[in-house]
């Protein structure tokens, strides 16, 4: 029943403690909203994801391990109300616990040509830079835990680029973060595989980290992912036709996509080349 994808929990106390409560847990959630469950989908990595259905309704439950940068999932797809995003259903804090929309056929925009891809957030993005304010934390905060951690996670994957790139990166996101213009609620993971295509829309997004920041940080996830090219080319393509059809500070959008590719460029004591090579693609392009 728990899916392949969430294996890594395995190697620690708590992931462990969370997957030995899931079947109690699902078993709850489908008591408490009458759902008939179905089987897991094979895609999900930090959370159980359900279709299920209720009554004639075929939607989706997601249960999460809990995770800072999702606390407030449920709060973001609320406040974006069903507008470029999945519609929140119904919530359950203390069990981690959200109904969602179900996106039908459900194709992740990762698979579409690049053009097309960008298009679709070119779309998506204006509609999710909402106003807002708490519960969501700041890009600023979160930049001081990058910049706290950075050091700490470099020497533990064995130091494996130069220290001039981290200290660039540092140093660029401190002073980014300082200097921020209008504050808009981020989807700070808004990459090709949290985009659905759906019934109701074409693509619908998923997944938030929600943050509180200005818009050219929300270009970040895009400009560095690689489903829609991983070269120098493709990234400076990415970059410019975001800031050209949105309107937004190319250089500031350039500098935040560098800054997060670094401080997303470890993952388990390992270091992600992908991410460390696009973010030496962005410092002279």
């Amino acid at each position: 029943m728990i899916p392949a994808g969430l294996d890594w929990l395995r190697d620690s106390e708590a992931g462990r403690t969370w997957l030995g409560s899931l079947p109690a847990t699902l078993a709850a959630c489908a008591d408490r909203w009458n759902l008939d469950l179905g089987a897991p989908y094979d895609a999900s990595y930090v959370s159980l994801v359900v279709p299920v259905n209720r009554a004639r309704e075929q939607i989706v439950l997601k249960i999460q391990y809990p995770h800072r940068e999702s606390e407030h999932e449920a709060a973001a797809l609320a406040r974006w109300g069903g507008n470029g995003a999945i519609r929140l259903i119904d919530h359950d804090a203390e069990a981690n616990a959200l109904l969602v929309e179900r996106c039908d056929p459900g194709t992740h925009l990762s698979t579409t040509a690049a053009q097309v891809g960008l298009g679709a957030m070119i779309d998506l993005l204006p509609r999710l830079w909402v106003a807002a304010s708490a519960p969501f934390g700041s890009l600023e905060d979160e930049v001081a835990r990058w910049v706290h951690n950075l050091p700490e996670e470099w020497e533990r994957a064995g130091e494996p680029f130069e220290h001039l790139l981290l200290s660039e990166a540092i140093d660029t996101l401190v002073g980014l973060a300082g200097s921020q213009g209008e504050q808009v609620l981020l989807h700070q993971d808004l990459h090709g595989d949290n985009v659905l295509r759906a019934r109701r829309e074409p693509w619908l997004a998923i997944d938030p980290k929600p943050l509180i920041g200005e818009r050219e940080f929300g270009l970040s996830p895009i400009i560095r992912s690689y489903e829609f090219g991983h070269s120098r080319d493709a990234v400076v393509r990415r970059l410019d036709r975001l800031t050209g059809e949105l309107g937004l500070d190319r250089d500031r959008a350039r500098l935040w996509a560098f800054g997060q590719a670094v401080a997303w460029g470890f993952e388990r004591g390992n270091m992600l080349p992908r991410h460390i090579e696009t973010a030496r693609w962005l410092l002279d392009v």
